[in-house]
């Protein structure tokens, strides 16, 4: 078995308790307070009991604070995937979104979704989900619009004829209604 690894030595318990003390994160209070127990010549498994974790991950946080200091204990987020579009991607997309389809050159008369991730293929060889171009396009600031729907044949005025009106009785007793005049 290997010896431990030591702590650094800018910090002492009474600082890393007082830095407990001042944070505002709980999993970096429990790892401070589990660390200061072996600056206080506690055991690392106490240290362990003290963070509720196994010996390997006290190693773990003791590699980190030395590394990094207090911040290193803070719990980081996780970088995800990158992004499939960049910058200058980005920018070509909202141009050929604001400009519109040109049916006979796009072949669609508006954008939808499954077009404009057709067009990401074609132009930068990307494939990228519907739901995914759905993100990217909220992120930018479009939203989805759908149309109202309108059959081709509608007739506005039989329209008109259909539209709903207040009853009769209503428009007497408005008509009948006082004002207030001086």
């Amino acid at each position: 078995m290997g010896a431990a690894i030591g702590l650094r030595e800018d910090f002492d318990a009474a600082s890393l308790r007082a830095l407990a003390k001042k944070g505002r994160d709980a999993s970096q209070i429990r790892r401070l307070l589990a660390l200061a127990e072996v600056y206080d010549g506690g055991s690392r498994g106490d240290a362990a009991r003290i963070g509720g974790v196994g010996l390997q991950t006290v190693r773990d946080w003791v590699l980190r604070f030395n590394a990094h200091g207090p911040d290193g204990l803070i719990n980081a987020k996780a970088l995800g995937k990158p992004p499939k579009l960049n910058d200058a991607q980005r920018r070509e997309l909202a141009q050929i979104i604001d400009s519109g389809p040109i049916p006979a050159v796009h072949g669609v008369v508006r954008w939808r979704l499954i077009d404009l991730a057709q067009w990401v293929w074609d132009q930068f060889g990307i494939r990228i989900a519907k739901q995914t171009l759905s993100r990217e396009l909220r992120a930018m600031g479009y939203a989805k619009l759908s149309a109202r729907p309108r059959h081709h044949a509608q007739n506005e005025l039989a329209a008109e004829a259909f539209k709903k009106t207040s009853r009769p009785s209503l428009r007497r007793l408005r008509a009948m209604k006082p004002t207030a005049q001086g």
